[in-house]
């Protein structure tokens, strides 16, 4: 039976990875997409959420538009990364599917409430707003979900917005503090992880030798996506973050991590967004999260290959 998931997500080149990997995947039932602004503005990010489930072949997937805007705070992008369209790289056509006209934090509500319990996964690629609404509008959604998938934070690698915070918790820390102390089960993919998992040259050749349309989009969006941190890390490629949340669904085994008391910091200056990760268990604070800290980069990079190679 296969799984039932919401993802929440801003694409972004790597969110459009991870969907395409949703997408390609029969153990993943998508219930919906729900679009929230973080790698650009929410026009753009439900415009390339329907972009890629048409590039895709799947314009039956539904897509619902989101929070315009952080819960407290003036909304922080990165086009400096992704580009001005967040899908810079591929010439893909403006989408003909239709967005649903139901705000997605309705929907993520009306699903988990009228689904059985613990049936629900959120699969969360950006800021958590949208999630966050859901919670404070409806407690009662938090014992029913089966479990928060998410890319966020850091521990041992820090932060790549600002030295301490990662991009998805800094663009809205109070939704991020909502999320992590709701008592829904969480999985957190940090940075500690995705910086393993780099898009390296023979990586990018495996989806131009597909001969499909989808394979070349691939290639467009991973050689525009990586140009950014390659310039910063040095590296060769860039690490590929969303897909990890929908890979560790299909194949938790690739991952190892332990569970945590993770807390967010919303005050201060220097390190607003910061992740903090009790790692070493030096507070008594409760654990309220299973932090993964390391991937099977060679088996993550397969899989994604292998299923968006059947699109």
């Amino acid at each position: 039976m296969a799984r039932k998931i919401i993802i929440d997500t801003d694409p972004g080149q790597d969110d459009a990875l991870a969907i395409l990997l949703a997408l390609a995947s029969p153990e993943l039932e998508i219930a919906g997409i729900t679009a929230v602004a973080g790698n650009v503005p929410l026009p753009l990010t439900e415009t390339n959420a329907r972009k890629i489930c048409e590039l895709a072949g799947k314009p039956e997937t539904k897509i619902y538009a989101g929070a315009a805007q952080p819960l407290m705070r003036k909304l922080v992008t990165a086009e400096h990364v992704h580009g001005r369209t967040g899908l810079d790289g591929p010439d893909l056509p403006e989408p003909v599917m239709a967005l649903q006209p139901q705000h997605a934090v309705d929907f993520i509500i009306e699903t988990v409430l009228s689904e059985e319990p613990g049936s629900i996964t959120l699969c969360a690629l950006g800021p958590l707003t949208n999630i966050a609404l859901a919670l404070l509008r409806a407690p009662e959604i938090a014992p029913r979900i089966r479990e928060i998938v998410l890319m966020g934070g850091g521990f041992f690698e820090g932060g790549n917005i600002t030295p301490a915070a990662e991009f998805n918790i800094y663009v809205d820390p109070e939704a991020a503090k909502i999320v992590f102390a709701s008592g829904v089960p969480i999985v957190v993919m940090p940075l500690d992880v995705t910086h393993k998992a780099l898009t390296k040259a023979k990586r990018i050749d495996r989806y131009r030798t597909m001969g499909t349309r989808t394979g070349d989009a691939c290639v467009a969006l991973l050689e525009f996506f990586e140009r950014f941190d390659e310039a910063k890390y040095g590296s060769d490629g860039g690490p590929l973050h969303d897909p990890n949340v929908i890979a560790y669904l299909l194949k938790p085994e690739l991952y190892s991590g332990r569970y945590c008391n993770v807390e967010i910091e919303t005050q201060s200056e220097l390190t607003l967004g910061m992740t903090i990760i009790d790692w070493w268990g030096v507070t008594t604070r409760p654990k309220n999260a299973l932090v993964m800290r390391d991937v099977d980069h060679n088996g993550f990079f397969d899989l994604l290959a292998e299923r968006i190679g059947t699109l």
